[in-house]
């Protein structure tokens, strides 16, 4: 019942996350042009307030544990695992007051409604994987913005996506930028699970009622912390909380 079930509830899923896309890629450019960056952020909040609503025609549910752990009036280094695009509505909503900001190829950075508006000028960096003399600058004036701005950026140094939930190594050499030009920034280890069964069985038809979950570990201080001991802790914390 649930595959069959899965194909007009994917097609209505489709339809309501682009409508939103193309209603609020407007609204973006108006709130930034007109407002500045307090409105702009607001829209974007709102806008991934919705996407993750579109989710729930799919049956799909979430939790969020944790977020009383984070500290205010830092800067943010979030460190996550990367599942699928279903990680990066919630984080965007549920930890909006910290104005997350992403550290993203620069592929999305054009062809997507709102969302590639939003890379361009909410305060995000779009990098060339493959180009390290581009992407280590970017990443570098990602950090000395949340450094001067008390703001979070998240970075998921697997890299890529697991298709299966599992896991891969963590790269270091973003993480390492980010810690060496926001010294008084906090690692905030972040475990998410089952975004990755959404898109099982490919992108169509999308599986339904799948339960999110996303886990804030322990925050820490990098200040004169070793990166070797920054790396090693966080990337334990964060798979500690993954379930497989």
């Amino acid at each position: 019942m649930k595959k069959i079930l899965s194909y007009p509830l994917s097609a209505l899923f489709y339809s309501c996350f682009g409508l939103c896309l193309v209603i609020f890629h407007g609204i973006q450019w108006i709130c930034l042009n007109v407002f500045g960056y307090t409105a702009h952020k607001k829209s974007v909040s709102i806008l991934n307030f919705f996407l993750v609503r579109c989710t729930n025609i799919l049956g799909t549910t979430y939790t969020f544990e944790n977020r009383h752990l984070v500290p205010e009036g830092v800067p943010l280094i979030i460190v996550a695992n990367h599942q699928s695009m279903y990680d990066i509505p919630p984080i965007i909503w549920y930890m909006r007051k910290f104005h997350p900001k992403f550290i993203s190829k620069k592929e999305l950075g054009k062809g997507i409604p709102s969302v590639s508006y939003n890379l361009r000028h909410g305060g995000s960096v779009l990098i060339d994987r493959k180009d390290p003399k581009q992407a280590l600058p970017a990443i570098k004036k990602m950090a000395e913005y949340i450094e001067k701005h008390n703001r979070a950026t998240v970075i998921f140094p697997e890299g890529t996506r697991s298709k299966n939930g599992v896991p891969k190594r963590f790269s270091e050499n973003g993480l390492k930028i980010l810690c060496k030009y926001a010294t008084s920034a906090y690692i905030v280890p972040l475990s998410i699970n089952n975004s990755w069964k959404i898109v099982k069985n490919g992108n169509f038809p999308l599986t339904l009622c799948n339960r999110l979950t996303f886990t804030i570990q322990q925050p820490f201080a990098i200040q004169n912390v070793p990166f070797n001991e920054i790396i090693e802790r966080t990337e334990n914390a964060v798979k500690q909380g993954i379930i497989i």
